[in-house]
């Protein structure tokens, strides 16, 4: 079963979020939410809006080599504690080397930015933050792939963002079954 984990700081964008662990649950890909703001149980994470979710576990107890993929949300104040939290600074680089899928929505490559790791890279963000992204390709595209690294523009791109992520772990097919069970054209 291929596995995601969703680092999750308060401020979240929650469209973003949760768009993305339901249509990643519905192709049968193991999502864990990992809170930043610790607690045992991990505190809730209380989002951009207000709405708050409950982790599944803490970022401590995340291992790079459990997960095919980490998905960074949206939402400003959110990827600004995800960019300065040394926790994420130790797992980015371990996702990148082990070639594993990196996936950032919105505001969320600026944490990419902020770890040394878009230089030359081609990808896409929330049109607020492109100023952070010095060093990149920038392209306007609603989700932009390079290589094993993906990245979007913001809550409506959400959807298009998460089936992406389905048809590089899943496949198309598993894309098209969603796409027939949700009503979408994606």
């Amino acid at each position: 079963m291929k596995r995601v984990v969703i680092p999750l700081a308060h401020g979240f964008e929650e469209i973003e979020t949760v768009t993305v662990v339901d249509i990643l649950r519905r192709a049968g890909i193991s999502v864990t939410i990992a809170g930043v703001e610790g607690g045992t149980p991990p505190a809730a994470v209380e989002g951009r809006t207000g709405i708050k979710l409950v982790p599944d576990m803490t970022i401590d107890e995340v291992e790079a080599t459990d997960f095919d993929m980490i998905v960074l949300p949206g939402g400003l104040k959110g990827t600004q504690t995800l960019a300065k939290d040394p926790r994420v600074a130790r797992l980015l680089p371990l996702f990148q080397e082990g070639k594993r899928y990196i996936a950032a929505i919105c505001a969320a490559p600026t944490v990419l930015a902020a770890h040394g790791m878009i230089a030359g890279r081609r990808l896409t963000s929330h049109p607020s933050v492109r100023e952070q992204l010095t060093g990149a390709v920038y392209d306007e595209e609603r989700v932009v792939i390079d290589g094993r690294l993906v990245t979007s523009r913001g809550p409506g791109t959400a959807m298009e963002f998460a089936m992406a992520l389905v048809e590089i772990l899943m496949g198309r097919k598993k894309v098209e079954e969603i796409n027939q069970a949700v009503l979408a054209k994606v």
